[in-house]
């Protein structure tokens, strides 16, 4: 089959001589009609991912047709239209316990890494718990949003939403817009993103945002103090992954507030905080990583539901042989996800 293989970060390659995955007594084998690009797979591919030594497959956003599965699946067919994400918990660790699934240590030992593809394997622990079946009326390019989505759910469904009529988002990328989309969703009243470039400000505009501050050129603060009568916001997600924004995120949040560390720093960096205004202004630092099958489940039935519409964040669609150079060229600026159409 036809498969994109990152040779070294850096360097991916399409190649046509990849072996077809083969499905197992409980897994499936899917057609990949649709793959999302990823900030994920981004970093993987400019310095490196622990979980994706090279040469390796990847790609792991994705929606397509099942056209093989074991003798054992019960719950989906061959033919049939499906949706996923690519990792699933034990369900019988301490942290499965817990109901802290998307902590459990086996998540990454049965991934659905690959989507880069014309087909995929996907592994039985995602099939039983977190694929489901694709609703006609979806389209493939939005079915595979559900990964990023259920991140986001999860993320959002550990602040206290239900009592603030305020929240901020710091970052304009497709998952700093997927979380205003479901904020609005829930009955926030005021949405502000704060981020950079135009082309994702005015698309931030589209998908809900109350208030979008260029923080390029504004004082991002200052602006979201003005537009919370002094106070700041009760909520704060911070979606960029960049340790001087942990940092500037808790100057926006209200006394009492909660900040929600979303983004990803890279490892081994710090940030410093001011004691006085964590302990005195009984602010909440939240970190979220990763996603339950609560909130898979909860993201799917946004999309299936014509709840939410996401369309906005794709911005075009690439073929397999376009991908080398889609990735080498990836600035972001004027881009949010591409759909890679095997």
């Amino acid at each position: 089959m036809r498969a994109c293989v990152l040779v070294e970060p850096g360097r991916i390659e399409t190649r046509d001589d990849v072996d077809m995955p083969v499905a197992g007594p409980d897994d499936v084998v899917v057609q990949v009609k649709s793959a999302l690009t990823c900030g994920t797979d981004l970093k993987a591919y400019r310095r490196g991912h622990h979980l994706m030594p090279p040469p390796t497959l990847f790609g792991h956003e994705f929606s397509g047709v099942i056209v093989d599965k074991g003798n054992r699946v019960e719950r989906f067919s061959v033919g049939q239209p499906v949706m996923s994400v690519h990792t699933a918990p034990c369900g019988e660790c301490e942290y499965c316990r817990r109901s802290l699934q998307n902590l459990c240590p086996h998540l990454t030992r049965t991934m659905a890494l690959g989507a880069y593809a014309e087909y995929l394997r996907v592994p039985a622990p995602v099939v039983d718990a977190n694929m489901y079946p694709k609703p006609d009326d979806l389209d493939y390019r939005e079915a595979a949003m559900l990964e990023p989505l259920s991140c986001v759910v999860y993320g959002i469904s550990q602040a206290p939403v239900g009592s603030a009529d305020s929240a901020v988002v710091i970052g304009a990328g497709a998952i700093g817009l997927l979380h205003v989309m479901v904020l609005k969703e829930m009955g926030v009243k005021q949405v502000i993103v704060s981020g950079r470039h135009d082309y994702r400000l005015e698309t931030a505009e589209k998908v809900g945002a109350d208030l979008v501050i260029d923080s390029g050129s504004e004082h991002a603060t200052e602006a979201v103090l003005e537009a919370t009568g002094g106070h700041g916001s009760p909520l704060v997600f911070e979606c960029t992954g960049l340790p001087a924004v942990w940092e500037e995120a808790v100057t926006m949040v209200s006394r009492g507030g909660c900040v929600v560390l979303f983004g990803g720093c890279p490892g081994g960096t710090t940030v410093t905080y001011d004691t006085a205004r964590l302990h005195y202004d009984q602010i909440t630092l939240k970190g979220v990583f990763h996603f339950t099958p609560d909130a898979v489940r909860s993201a799917y039935h946004l999309l299936a539901d014509g709840r939410l519409d996401v369309t906005p964040l794709i911005t075009g669609d690439r073929t397999l042989e376009e991908v080398p150079e889609t990735f080498r060229n990836f600035l972001g600026n004027n881009t949010m996800k591409y759909a890679i159409i095997p």
